[in-house]
């Protein structure tokens, strides 16, 4: 095993013109295999002596010591890239490492704001100009139907239902759903509508965007994106903050507040609930945070 190991790092050099530090890398990630191999085997093995199954336990082993996934991940690449120079020199007839798969890795939890936290965004911008109606309005429009950047840039005027309080909007792989637009939504869009800036000479048509810039064009997404940090500095909230983060608020909101996960899911658009469910851990760590902080005996006493 280590005359092969040898020989896949002289090839991954001189035939690859792999780098100092990858060598490096391989080396040590395939001498820990080679070392957990000797152990259980009680001999360092021939390569064509392994199996998937030792592989696995291999793979168990770091697990169980709590490795990070991603260098499990990067030891399953070494031991694939390993195998497959041993496949190509007839050392092995199959390469034992490839039916592996790689952890799965971490979801990260979205950031979003708490309620207060929006309550500081939506009242910052001025009322009392145009820029400042529209910014509003959009503010509200996308925590109110949980839009995405790109579907709320895309509304037109034929999209808007403010009398039933609905907008259409077109999500992923053109999907069409209609999003639920909230009083204060509905107020702000008026309000807007009341004084939008278009194009010079144009008059207002079913297709009219919804949202348009100071030139009376449709708004693009990276507007969106310039035009909220510039809010997130005026207020002092956190500059992670994202137009995408007005729709995780609207889905973690509506959770803590006892709305079914199959609802959320539909308002999302989400095409799987898988999708829908990071949202859970969202809500089960804020009421984690409550029970910890309410109940008696949910920590244990300091001193």
């Amino acid at each position: 095993m280590q005359d092969t190991i040898q020989r896949y790092l002289r090839y991954l050099k001189v035939e690859r013109n792999a780098s100092d530090y990858t060598i490096k890398s391989y080396r040590e990630d395939l001498l820990s295999l080679s070392d957990y191999l000797t152990e259980a085997l009680g001999t360092s093995p021939h390569p064509a002596r392994i199996d998937p199954q030792i592989l696995r336990n291999y793979v168990a082993a770091m697990h169980e010591a709590q490795y990070a996934r991603t260098s499990i991940a990067r030891r399953l690449a070494s031991m694939r890239g390993l195998f497959k120079f041993a496949q190509r020199e007839g050392l092995v007839e199959q390469n034992p490492a490839k039916p592996l798969r790689n952890p799965r890795p971490h979801r990260k939890l979205p950031h979003f704001l708490t309620t207060d936290e929006i309550q500081t965004l939506l009242a910052a911008p001025a009322q009392g100009t145009v820029m400042g109606l529209r910014d509003r309005a959009i503010f509200e429009t996308m925590y109110s139907g949980g839009l995405r950047v790109s579907e709320l840039v895309g509304i037109n005027d034929n999209d808007l239902d403010l009398e039933d309080g609905l907008v259409r909007v077109k999500g992923k792989g053109k999907r069409e759903r209609l999003a639920p637009l909230g009083k204060f939504a509905v107020e702000a869009l008026e309000d807007w509508k009341a004084k939008r800036v278009l194009a010079r000479g144009k008059q207002p048509t079913p297709t009219t965007p919804v949202f348009t810039n100071k030139f009376g064009n449709r708004l693009t997404t990276r507007s969106v994106a310039r035009m909220l940090e510039k809010y997130l500095l005026q207020t002092g909230l956190n500059l992670k903050t994202s137009p995408h983060t007005l729709r995780h608020s609207f889905a973690t909101h509506l959770l803590d507040r006892g709305a079914d996960i199959r609802s959320v899911q539909e308002l999302l658009g989400h095409k799987s609930l898988v999708t829908t469910q990071i949202y859970t851990h969202l809500s089960t760590a804020g009421l984690r945070q409550a029970y910890e902080q309410a109940h008696p005996r949910a920590k244990a006493k300091s001193g």
